[in-house]
Formats: structure tokens, C-alpha cells, sequence
């Protein structure tokens, strides 16, 4: 199990110890289940009371915090950051696959780097470019010229089709499938006849793509998600679709066709952005949000309205039909006013 002093966290964290700097750390917790040996963290001054009864070996928190506070503490400016890190080596994740499986079945024309472990029915197609230390779970299916950049980690069954490319340092959820085709479509006289989507997708690093999420590959250019970008559970990504640095788009959102979203955005759980608009960086988009028309600024950007009795909600649906000829109604009446 491993372990590491309250002094050599601090160092990793470049933060300051409070108390005992020798306590041995084995694992994280939360404040109410904590037990010894974990550490865990105070991020908001309203949970200070359960304080009192963590049995925690020491807690991440900030100096206002940390007055008063008799137990032992790191103290730093942002607990919930470090205890993200702190997590980070105290991790006990196992593996997505160790060494090449015998069952795997990788092409000759692949050229696989140093240390790349492949799991069991993991295809690997022709001219696949795998690089260093690369994890590939069990029957995942990587297509043919696609490329995945060094520290990698593909768990089971995620599909990458044809030509997708990967950068370094990204995370691949079970289920997740990669350059499935977009919806292109053409109607001739109520028929549809498909249009073959010939681009690719382009990943960038430290990507992190839920489980059961799909990204389209672009119809002619690539579909674009930029480096540092996370991606929740069951996110649907429509072709030609541009994702910016840092953004988060959280489950059960849907994006549609040739949409661009900035850098730095955050959209809300089960959003929907209609196709061909633009949304600027920094924007905010809260949950259940449906946008229908370019977002030019930054801000918060809400549209969900909240449940209610079925009754009132009715009754709410009849009038919000009636505002339009109601505002004609009170224009009329303004103009007859002057």
C-alpha cells in the first residue's frame, strides 16, 4: 500500500503542514466516512461543523479554515484542487490491460511504441500508430490509419474508427466510440441518399471522453475536440463540431453538426445546441439549457424552466401560447394611449 507523510504531500502541493507533519496518508476520504490513515478536505466553510467528528488523519483546507483547528491540516489556497492531486498519487486504479494478450489482433502494418500493454480481442487495424505506454483495454477496436498518442488509456470495448487521431495523455471510457459517421443526408424527392463522411476526428491532449459518448467524423474537414477538453458520459458530438481548450460538457448533452464552442465554456447536463452556430469562450451553460441562436458573449446562458405540479404546468403551457397575442393586445392598447 502506498503511503506518503503529511510533510512530502505539503511539498508536492507546495502548501503548509499544521500539526503533525509525520502521520503516514494511505488513501483519501470524505469528512462524514473518513477513518485513520485517510486525509480529506474542508472546500466550503459550511460543512466546518462535521469538523468536530471526522476521524481523518488530517484535512486539506484553507487558512481561514485552519483557525481554531487543532487537528492536522494541510493549508493551502484551494483544498478541492489539492485534494484532486493528492488523489492523483494516492490512486489505486488497476490497469486497462497488461502487456500484449495473446488474443489480440494487430495488423503488421501497425507500429506499436515502447511499452504499450493491449488487452484481450483488442483489434489493432493496418497503419495504426500507437505510442509510448499506451493502454488499450479488452476488445477495443482501433481503425485503420488512426493514431494514438503516448499515455493513453483506452478501457474495454471503446471504438475508434477509421482515422482518428489522438493526442497524448487522454482518457477513453468503456463504451465510447470515436469517427462514427455523421448524419449526412441529402432528400431527393423524399428519399434519403447518403453522404459518405470522408473526414476524420481529431483529439487533442489530456482529453478525458465519458463512457458511451460518440463523436461523428467530420463530412469533409474533422471533427475537432481541442486539448484539455472533458467530456461526461453519453455526450453526443455531431460531425464538424469544433470544441475549444479546457471546456466541460457534462452527460447527456447533445451538440449538433458544425458548431464551434470556445475555450474555457462549461455546459450543463442534458444541453442541447442546435447545428451551424457559434458559442464564444467563456460561457456558461446550465443544465437542461436548449440553445437555438449564437451566444456572442460571455456569461451564464439558462433556459430550463423548473418542475411544477402537472395542473399548473398545463395551465402555464395555455398562457405562455397566449403571449404573443396578448403583447400585440397591450401594444395596441399603448399606441391608443398616446
Amino acid at each position: 500500500m502506498t503511503s506518503y507523510t503529511l510533510k512530502v504531500l505539503a511539498e508536492h502541493l507546495k502548501a503548509d503542514v499544521q500539526g503533525d507533519d509525520s502521520v503516514e496518508i494511505t488513501a483519501v476520504g470524505t469528512l462524514n466516512s473518513a477513518s485513520p490513515g485517510q486525509i480529506t478536505f474542508l472546500a466550503n466553510s459550511k460543512y466546518r461543523s462535521q469538523l468536530e467528528s471526522t476521524m481523518a488523519s488530517a484535512v486539506l483546507m484553507t487558512p481561514a479554515d485552519s483557525e481554531g483547528f487543532s487537528g492536522n491540516a494541510i493549508v493551502l489556497k484551494d483544498p478541492y484542487v489539492g485534494f484532486a492531486r493528492i488523489a492523483q498519487l494516492l490512486d489505486t486504479t488497476p490497469a486497462a490491460a497488461m502487456a500484449i494478450h495473446p488474443s489480440a489482433q494487430i495488423a503488421s502494418s501497425a507500429m506499436l511504441g515502447e511499452g504499450v500493454a493491449i488487452g484481450a480481442n483488442a483489434v489493432i487495424s493496418d497503419n495504426v500508430i500507437i505510442g509510448n505506454n499506451v493502454q488499450i483495454g479488452a476488445g477495443c477496436v482501433v481503425g485503420q490509419d488512426s493514431v494514438i498518442g503516448s499515455n493513453c488509456l483506452l478501457w474495454a470495448n471503446v471504438t475508434l474508427y477509421h482515422n482518428v487521431h489522438m493526442g497524448q495523455d487522454c482518457i477513453i471510457h468503456s463504451g465510447a466510440i470515436l469517427g462514427s459517421d455523421g448524419f449526412g443526408y441529402a432528400n431527393e424527392r423524399g428519399q434519403w441518399i447518403k453522404i459518405p463522411q470522408t473526414g476524420g476526428v481529431r483529439i487533442g491532449d489530456r482529453v478525458e471522453i465519458g463512457a458511451g459518448t460518440t463523436i461523428d467524423r467530420g463530412a469533409i474537414d474533422h471533427t475537432e475536440i481541442h486539448d484539455g477538453v472533458i467530456l461526461d458520459n453519453q455526450v453526443q458530438i455531431a460531425h464538424n463540431v469544433v470544441v475549444g481548450v479546457n471546456t466541460a460538457i457534462a452527460g447527456c448533452s447533445v451538440v449538433a453538426g458544425s458548431v464551434t464552442i470556445g475555450q474555457h465554456c462549461i455546459i450543463g447536463g442534458n444541453s442541447a445546441i442546435s447545428g451551424h452556430l457559434n458559442i464564444c469562450d467563456g460561457v456558461h451553460i446550465t443544465g437542461s439549457t436548449n440553445i437555438t441562436s449564437e451566444v456572442r458573449e460571455p456569461g451564464v446562458y439558462s433556459s430550463a424552466t423548473v418542475a411544477m405540479d402537472n395542473k399548473v404546468w398545463r395551465k402555464n403551457t395555455v398562457r405562455f401560447r397566449q403571449l404573443d397575442s396578448l403583447f400585440q393586445r397591450v401594444k395596441t392598447l399603448e399606441k391608443s394611449a398616446k
